[in-house]
C-alpha cells in the first residue's frame, strides 16, 4: 500500500493535542519531575548500548498517548511497513524507499555482490596490491561528489577517523576552483586513487570538478592512466565509460536509494577504504539492528518514533520551528551538517500527499555544533534567549582515547547543560550568589543572572564511538525524518526544491560567458550581473 493522504491537523488526535497543549503550555518540568517519581522511568529507553532520556522534555504521559494516537490515526504503523517491504511510497519519483536494504540482514542479491565487489577493491587497495599506472601503492583517496555523495561518507570518515587506516581521504564537492587548487598541493598523481560519485553521472558540480581533476592528472601522468586512478559510483555506464573509467571499476547506484542516504550503498566506498571493509559492515550492522528496533518495537518503547512525534509537538504546538543538535564528541563535527541535508531537504515541502498546500509547518531547521564549544557560542541563546529551542545532546561514557581526565569534564558539561536548561537558576539562588556585591552591584546584576530554565532537551547516552554505534545513531535519525514525513503527511524523499536554482544557472552561466545580460531576468538579477562582469 502507499502513503496515506490525510491532514494531520483534522485528525481527532491533533484536536486533543491542541486542547492539551493549551492546558499545559506553561508548565514546568521540575513540578511534573516532584509530583511524579518514576517520571524519569517512564520516559527514558534503554536499548542495546543507548541510553535515550526524554523526561527532560515538556511532555508528560498524557502527551505522549496522545501522540501515539495521532501516529495511529496517520497509519504510521503501515508506513513503516510499506518502507521496509520496498513499496514505491516516494509516489512523486515513483520510487521506493529501500536504502534499508542495504543493511538488513537479508539483503537483494544484488546487494550481496555490491559488497562483494567493494570487499575486493578496499582490500587490494588497503594492501597495496592495487596498484597506479607507476607501480606505486596508493597513499590517498580523493571522493568527488556533491550533496548525499559527499556530506553522508566525508561525516562517517571523520566520525570514524580513530578506525582509520593508513590511506589519507580528501573530499571534493564545491564547485568553487579553490576547492580543487588547494587539493593538488596535497596528493601526488602516482599514488592517488579518485573515486567519482554521481548516480546520473551528470550532476554539473561533480562533473566539473571531475573533468578539472582528470585534465590535471593526465597533465602529470597520461590518458592511459586514467582508468587506474579513477572509479566511479553511478547508474549511468554510458556516461562513466565515455570520462574513461572502466565497467570494472564501476559501482552500481539504485533508483530506490536516495541520494542523502546512500552512505550505506557504494556511495560508502570511500568509507570502507578509508575504516576497512569490517568497520564499514559493522557500520551496516550497527543500522540494521535500529532499523530492526524502528520496526518492530512498540511505538511507546521506540526510540525514532519517539523522538520524531515529540519534534512534531514542539514544531506545531509550540511553534518552535527550530532544533538543535550537541555531540559531545570532536569527531561528530561533520554530523551536523549531514543532519541539516537530511532533514530539511527531506521534510521541507509545502505540498502535502494529496497534492494540496500544507496549512500548518512542517520541516523543522537544524542546527548545532560540538559540545563544549557550542557552550561557548550559542548556549547563552538556549539558556536566556527569548526562544523555546528543543535540543538533542548526544554523548559517551567511554572515551576513545586514554585521557579518561578530560572525558571526565567533557562529560560533566554534558550533564551540567541538560541539567542548567531544565532547573535554570532562582531569584534566591541568585540572591545567595551575590551576596557579598555592594547593594549598586546587586542592583545592577540581580536580574542578569537569573535563568528561566524549563527548556527542553534530550539526552542520548551511548557507550562508546565505534562504526556499530555510528550506524544506529545515524539511523535512528533516518527514522525520525520518516516518522515526522508521515505525521506531516509529505513526501520526504524527493527533493524537487533543489532543482530550480540549478535549472536557472545553466541559463545564466552562458550570458556569463558571453556577457550578453537577458533583459527579460528581474531588475536585480540583471544589475547583478552588470557589477559582475563589469
Amino acid at each position: 500500500m502507499a502513503l496515506i493522504a490525510k491532514n494531520p491537523t483534522e485528525t481527532k488526535a491533533w484536536a486533543q493535542l491542541q486542547a492539551h497543549f493549551e492546558k499545559i503550555e506553561t508548565a514546568e518540568m521540575l513540578t511534573w519531575f516532584k509530583k511524579d517519581a518514576k517520571r524519569v522511568e517512564q520516559l527514558s529507553l534503554e536499548w542495546e548500548d543507548f541510553y535515550v532520556d526524554f523526561s527532560k522534555n515538556r511532555v508528560d504521559e498524557k502527551t505522549v498517548e496522545l501522540l501515539l494516537d495521532l501516529a495511529h490515526e496517520m497509519q504510521l504503523e503501515q508506513a513503516i511497513q510499506a518502507q521496509f517491504n520496498g513499496v514505491k511510497i516516494n509516489q512523486t519519483e515513483n520510487r521506493a524507499v529501500w536504502h534499508t536494504a542495504l543493511r538488513a540482514a537479508e539483503k537483494p542479491k544484488e546487494v550481496q555482490q555490491n559488497l562483494e565487489q567493494i570487499k575486493i577493491f578496499s582490500e587490494k587497495l588497503i594492501t597495496g596490491e592495487k596498484k597506479g599506472y607507476s607501480g606505486k601503492a596508493f597513499t590517498d583517496i580523493v571522493n568527488i561528489g556533491i550533496g548525499g555523495s559527499d556530506l553522508g561518507p566525508k561525516m562517517v570518515v571523520e566520525a570514524l577517523q580513530y578506525y582509520k587506516n593508513h590511506l589519507q581521504t580528501h573530499f571534493i564537492s564545491n564547485i568553487d576552483s579553490d576547492h580543487t587548487a588547494e587539493l593538488f598541493k596535497k596528493i601526488n598523481p602516482e599514488t592517488t586513487l579518485f573515486i567519482v560519485v554521481s548516480k546520473s553521472f551528470g550532476t554539473q558540480e561533480t562533473l566539473v570538478n571531475a573533468s578539472t581533476i582528470r585534465s590535471w592528472f593526465v597533465e602529470q601522468a597520461s590518458q592511459e592512466a586514467v582508468e587506474h586512478h579513477f572509479v566511479a559510483v553511478s547508474s549511468n555506464l554510458k556516461a562513466v565509460q565515455d570520462f574513461g573509467i572502466l565497467p570494472e571499476n564501476t559501482f552500481p547506484m539504485w533508483d530506490w536509494v536516495g541520494g542523502r542516504f546512500s552512505l550505506w550503498s557504494s556511495v560508502g566506498l570511500s568509507i570502507a577504504c578509508a575504516l576497512g571493509y569490517k568497520n564499514f559492515t559493522d557500520l551496516l550492522a550497527g543500522a540494521q539492528k535500529m532499523d530492526s528496533h524502528f520496526s518492530q518495537a512498540p511505538f511507546r518503547q521506540n526510540i525514532p518514533v519517539l523522538m520524531g512525534l515529540i519534534s512534531v509537538w514542539y514544531n506545531n504546538f509550540f511553534k518552535t520551528e527550530t532544533e538543535a543538535v550537541v555531540p559531545y564528541s570532536t569527531y561528530l563535527e561533520k554530523l551536523i551538517p549531514y543532519l541539516q541535508q537530511a532533514v530539511m531537504e527531506s521534510n521541507g515541502k509545502q505540498t502535502d500527499r494529496s497534492g494540496e498546500p500544507v496549512n500548518y509547518q512542517t520541516g523543522t531547521i537544524v542546527w548545532g555544533a560540538v559540545g563544549s564549544n557550542a557552550q561557548h557560542a550559542f548556549f547563552q541563546l538556549l539558556h536566556q534567549g527569548t526562544k523555546l529551542i528543543p535540543l538533542d545532546l548526544i554523548g559517551f561514557k567511554k572515551p576513545l582515547h586514554p585521557n579518561k581526565e578530560h572525558h571526565g569534564i567533557l562529560m560533566a558539561n554534558f550533564f551540567a547543560q541538560s541539567q542548567a536548561l531544565l532547573t535554570g537558576k532562582s531569584a534566591e539562588e541568585v540572591e545567595k550568589e551575590i551576596a557579598g556585591f555592594t547593594p549598586d552591584l546587586k542592583k545592577r546584576q540581580a536580574a542578569y543572572k537569573l535563568f528561566k530554565g524549563n527548556k527542553p532537551s534530550t539526552s542520548i547516552l551511548i557507550n562508546k564511538l565505534t562504526p556499530s554505534s555510528m550506524g544506529k545513531l545515524l539511523a535512528m535519525y533516518e527514522h525520525k525524518i520518516f516518522v515526522q514525513g508521515v505525521i506531516w503527511n509529505i513526501f520526504s524523499y524527493d527533493q524537487w526544491g533543489v532543482e530550480l536554482g540549478k535549472q536557472l544557472a545553466k541559463k545564466i552561466i552562458p550570458q556569463l560567458k558571453e556577457k550578453e545580460i537577458n533583459q527579460q531576468l528581474d531588475a536585480s538579477t540583471q544589475k547583478l550581473l552588470k557589477e559582475f562582469l563589469s
